[in-house]
């Protein structure tokens, strides 16, 4: 098996080590209670997301709602 000839300078290592990096997950904040929630998902805090309340028991009201 080939060995290298000369040891790699750090820099060098480096830049190949720079993809292998996560990026943070996108914040934005909750238009409704105004606290930082990730992106794209719905507030942990009051349960809006988009606007609308989607907490599971918002779901079961309007179930309710539509059989009467």
């Amino acid at each position: 098996m080939a060995l290298p000839k000369r040891r790699h300078s750090n820099t060098r290592t480096r830049k190949r080590r720079t993809h292998q990096k996560l990026s943070l997950p996108a914040i934005a904040e909750c238009p409704q209670c105004h606290k930082t929630v990730r992106a794209h998902n719905a507030c942990q805090y009051c349960g809006y997301y988009n606007g609308e309340k989607v907490d599971h028991t918002v779901r079961e009201e309007k179930k309710t709602r539509q059989h009467e």
